[in-house]
């Protein structure tokens, strides 16, 4: 079986760093890639799509380092789905890509934090902030 994702995207905000109990480093961000297509009365019609990207040990460490909002990067990885209960006994999923591969798109020497191109991603669909019970590990 193949459990296996490419993608290519921008990051919608800067990485967020954690630490697994046992002290291995974790980053989490989002990318957004687009989709160009015709509706049916023949207008191109752009569709954005989000992605949930984790990352370990030295990817983690280098994608703390260098990724910020707006770069252009490459993704490789595989997908996985997460279930657990929160707070109130509601059982919840999230559907991530956790990365093995990662390569940095954008043009030699685009310094961090320099937002070229990230005016045109729409908002991540933020379904509000994350207490410390809503993350399983």
């Amino acid at each position: 079986m193949i459990n296996k994702v490419i993608l290519i995207g921008r990051l919608g905000k800067d990485p967020e760093v954690r630490y697994t109990p046992d002290g291995l480093m974790v980053t989490n961000f989002n990318i957004a890639t687009d989709e160009v297509r015709k509706d049916k009365s023949g207008e191109r019609v752009k569709q954005t799509e989000w992605h949930r990207i984790v990352t370990f040990g030295k990817l983690a460490e280098i994608s703390a380092k260098y990724l910020s909002k707006g770069k252009l990067i490459f993704i490789e990885g595989r997908i996985q789905t997460r279930a657990w209960e929160d707070k109130d006994g509601n059982k919840r999923y999230n559907t991530e890509i956790i990365a093995n591969n990662m390569q940095m798109l954008d043009a030699k020497g685009a310094a961090k934090g320099d937002d070229a191109g990230y005016e045109s991603l729409p908002p991540f669909p933020d379904s509000g902030p994350l207490s410390e019970e809503d993350v399983p590990f």
